[in-house]
């Protein structure tokens, strides 16, 4: 491929703008929609990532309730007898926090704000990796008192930015006195606003709020991540001598680490991107036969210029690579306007849901070589085509 070939080839495509643009779209709507779906899944997952990292360093949850059912009291909540079978019988194990909740509606004064109201214990904080912006935590002294840390969300709509520490607000009927508000964390996708909350002391919101010893979830903080999957395994041994479940039967809870999140976040989107490729392949098929049935009519109105070229000397091999640097530009400008196009509906797309915008450069470049790989491919025929002309049968052509 030379420059005179190339600059041939681009004079024929700007003369017909109109049909070299609709003859692009097929390559344009593939490429496109891959681009997209790949940023924004990128981007949702970075994010997702760094809320679960936010949660807690080497993090373990334990959930009542099987994936697969099954399991003597299945979905039964957790006891304090199985966060004490967790800190008795698992190794390894730094820290560990059991957790209740309940939406609530918090008052004070004329102001109100429906919320979600949780109990833990005094290591519910350092696990949770929290920061205190005003007053303090609780410990463990205040496991049955009535006091409360609030999330910044609630602070603002409670008191419009002003003082916090030192009101009593009430949770429905109930008064809690306000001794800490909590830094913020942001809001996520996944998560929500995960500074619209309250947490109290464990026991005073079983007795006050909750109505019920029971336990929603326990969290367990690991040494190190290399102890993650040891200490899983601990917690589900554990757990099962606790609740009594027999040798047959399946577990009535979950356990999971936030790896598990992120890979079932990744395997969703991952699942996504393979159907959306499977349509988008179909359109670049479709784009590629567009191609092909305009190089054939390009070349069907080009037979008399074909028969000139080759009567003055052309070789078969000019007249081919004439016809196929055509179809390449073409399928390659057809894969830059859908990398653009396809990075603008991702720019708007993660602006949407507030997720980091973060292209891959990988995806891209091998977008353009595919696109240009494609307008070879079902370009060859045409220009096989043209290059095969009989020179006298082109030049009595009308």
């Amino acid at each position: 491929m030379n420059a005179t070939t190339v600059r041939l080839a681009l004079r024929e495509l700007w003369a017909n703008k109109m049909r070299t643009f609709l003859t692009c779209l097929g390559m344009i709507i593939g490429i496109g929609a891959v681009i997209a779906l790949v940023t924004v899944g990128n981007g949702v997952t970075a994010q997702i990532t760094s809320t679960l990292e936010s949660l807690g360093n080497n993090l373990i949850f334990a959930f009542p309730g099987g994936p697969g059912g099954g399991g003597r009291g299945d979905n039964s909540p957790f006891d304090q007898d199985d966060v004490e079978a967790i800190r008795r019988g698992v190794p390894g194990v730094v820290d560990i926090t059991p957790s209740a909740a309940q939406g609530v509606e918090a008052t004070f004064g004329g102001y109100k704000a429906a919320t979600q109201a949780e109990g833990g214990e005094a290591s519910y904080f350092r696990i949770g990796l929290w920061k205190i912006a005003e007053g303090r935590f609780f410990g463990e002294s205040e496991a049955g008192r009535s006091v409360c840390v609030i999330g910044k969300t609630v602070r603002d709509k409670l008191f419009a930015g002003g003082t916090a520490v030192g009101q009593r607000i009430r949770l429905g009927r109930v008064p809690c006195d306000v001794i800490g508000v909590l830094k913020a964390k942001g809001t996520s996708m996944f998560t929500g606003d995960q500074d619209d909350l309250i947490v109290m002391p464990l026991k005073a919101f079983q007795r006050r709020i909750l109505g019920s010893s029971d336990l929603f979830n326990i969290q367990i903080s690991a040494a190190t991540r290399a102890d993650i999957p040891r200490v899983m395994e601990g917690v589900r041994q554990a757990l099962r001598s606790s609740r009594g479940i027999g040798a047959e039967e399946r577990d009535n809870f979950t356990v999971r680490d936030l790896q598990g999140f992120v890979e079932q976040a990744q395997s969703i989107f991952g699942y996504v991107t393979l159907f959306v490729s499977a349509v988008a392949a179909i359109s670049l098929v479709v784009g590629g036969i567009g191609i092909m049935n305009i190089m054939l009519v390009s070349v069907t109105e080009r037979t008399r210029e074909i028969g000139i070229r080759l009567a003055i000397g052309a070789q078969e091999r000019d007249v081919l690579m004439q016809f196929l640097t055509e179809a390449m530009i073409l399928s390659t400008l057809g894969g830059l306007l859908g990398i653009a196009l396809g990075l603008l509906l991702a720019l708007a797309g993660v602006g949407l849901i507030g997720a980091p915008f973060l292209p891959s450069l990988g995806v891209i470049v091998g977008a353009t070589a595919f696109s240009a790989a494609f307008g070879i491919a079902f370009g060859f025929f045409p220009a096989r085509r043209a290059a095969k002309l009989n020179p006298i049968e082109a030049l009595r052509y009308e």
